[in-house]
Order: C-alpha cells, then sequence, then structure tokens
C-alpha cells in the first residue's frame, strides 16, 4: 500500500459507504445497508488500485439496479 491513490480511493469508498449505511439504517432497506458495509470493509482486502476502483464502483451501482 505505497500509493496514496490507494488510500485516496479508499477514503472516497468509505465515506459512501458511509452514505448507504445511514440511509439503509434510517429507510430500512437491506441492499444500501448491506452495499455501505462492503464498501467500508472491501478496501482492506483488495491489494490493486485498479481492482479497488472496479469493486468500489460496481458496488456504488448495485443499490441502482437492485431494489430490494
Amino acid at each position: 500500500m505505497e500509493d496514496p491513490w490507494f488510500l485516496f480511493w479508499g477514503v472516497v469508498f468509505g465515506a459512501l459507504g458511509l452514505g448507504f449505511f445511514t440511509y439503509g439504517r434510517r429507510q430500512k432497506a437491506a441492499v444500501p445497508l448491506f452495499v455501505g458495509v462492503a464498501l467500508f470493509v472491501f478496501p482492506w482486502f483488495v491489494p490493486h488500485l485498479y481492482l479497488l476502483i472496479a469493486i468500489g464502483v460496481a458496488l456504488t451501482a448495485l443499490p441502482y439496479f437492485v431494489r430490494w
């Protein structure tokens, strides 16, 4: 994790995760709640920057396509 962009994108996706988590908890919606938790956690386990960005964008877009 020597790349500062890795830290930047981790913070960005963590902030988005906080928003999704808060929204999901207040609206009692399962998909945004779980996406928020996933956006918090996944940067700790992804070793490559491009993979981090791809997974983060996919998770961020998931609640717009999955309504449950």
